[in-house]
């Protein structure tokens, strides 16, 4: 029988994505978490949702729930996994993981010792593309790294700063509720990508970004990443840059370069280019599929679960990109590289 999936939060994300992708994976949706019952119920009847609730609680004790997927605010996702973790539930956790160390590791700990899953939604890992490019630098088809670069830039031509968010979002807005900015809602995937492509961890962060007193949540970052090989990692995020031509990742090694342009995004599109010393190929992935990543994601943690298996993004790798985007802000604070342990 498949997994029962219950969905804590109606916003745009679960109702354009997840639920979509959980149906689609033929995976069942078991319940629909929000703050009034009425609107986890209207959400419950679009997307076909077994139950509604607006008491979190009440949903843990539901036998129907196998999995809590988590797309409440970033300040929820600790106390929310770890109260999954005592009621016998897996969870998928939306990025980022949580805002502090203790907090990411206490969640690890708790699935840990519930023996449970617990995967974070770092969707761009289940974009082919991306993992043929793993594949390749894991073979050694690069050689030697140097650098690595990635960009999720957006922006609307004529707004000096993002648009107001729409009702329910506000929290976004908070930084003991959101944690930072532009990095919670991209830079967390751009400097996960990179960790994923090329196998390294990351020793130390160089930051710049817009963030100042009177507005603490940074709109705009670029950063430097050096890995434990040595090589460079270039990271580029932005929610006041428009007309930005792509957003992509390269990597380039002693052997050639490997590259995946337009896909860095919700929507599996782009092309694959490697151009290396072993091969040359072009592959594209069109027409552009909104929900592809998401629907391997659903599969890919069913599978964990079934198989007793780490899932693909584990709570060890919303910790990392937890621990740079610690780095992050203080390195753009204060001016100065900063390791990482």
């Amino acid at each position: 029988m498949p997994l029962g999936w219950a969905i804590v939060s109606t916003g745009r994300h679960p109702d354009q994505k997840m639920a979509p992708a959980i149906n689609a994976a033929g995976a069942r949706i078991a319940a629909i978490v929000s703050r009034t019952r009425e609107r986890a119920q209207v959400f419950a009847d679009k997307h076909g949702g077994a139950a509604a609730y607006d008491d979190y609680d009440a949903m843990l004790i539901d036998p129907a729930v196998d999995v809590v997927y988590l797309a409440s605010p970033n300040h929820l996702h600790a106390e929310q996994t770890l109260k999954a973790a005592a009621a016998g539930k897996h969870v998928l956790c939306e990025k980022p993981m949580a805002l502090t160390l203790d907090e990411c590791q206490a969640m690890i700990d708790a699935c840990e010792r519930a023996g449970v899953r617990l995967g974070i939604g770092f969707h761009l890992r289940h974009h082919p593309g991306h993992q043929r490019l793993r594949a390749l630098i894991s073979e050694g088809a690069l050689g030697t790294l140097s650098l690595s670069e990635v960009s999720w830039v957006r922006g609307v031509r004529g707004e000096v700063a993002p648009p107001p968010r729409p009702p329910g979002q506000e929290w976004w807005e908070d930084p003991s509720k959101a944690g930072a900015g532009v990095m919670m809602a991209t830079g967390v995937h751009c400097v996960d990508l990179l960790r994923f492509l090329t196998g390294r961890e990351v020793t130390a962060v160089t930051a710049l970004n817009d963030a100042h007193a009177a507005s603490p949540l940074e709109q705009l970052l670029a950063m430097l990443l050096r890995f434990d090989d040595g090589s460079v990692g270039v990271v580029r995020t932005s929610r006041r840059t428009p007309d930005y031509p792509h957003n992509d990742v390269a990597v380039y090694g002693s052997l050639g370069r490997c590259a995946v342009t337009g896909s860095v995004d919700t929507t599996l599109q782009g092309e694959l280019t490697i151009a290396c010393a072993s091969l040359g190929m072009t592959q594209r992935f069109r027409p552009p599929d909104p929900l592809a990543m998401y629907t391997n994601q659903v599969t890919e943690f069913e599978e964990a679960v079934e198989n007793g298996d780490a899932p693909l993004a584990s709570g060890q790798d919303g910790l990392r990109a937890a621990q740079i985007t610690i780095a992050m802000r203080q390195s753009a604070s204060d001016g100065r590289a900063v390791e990482i342990g």
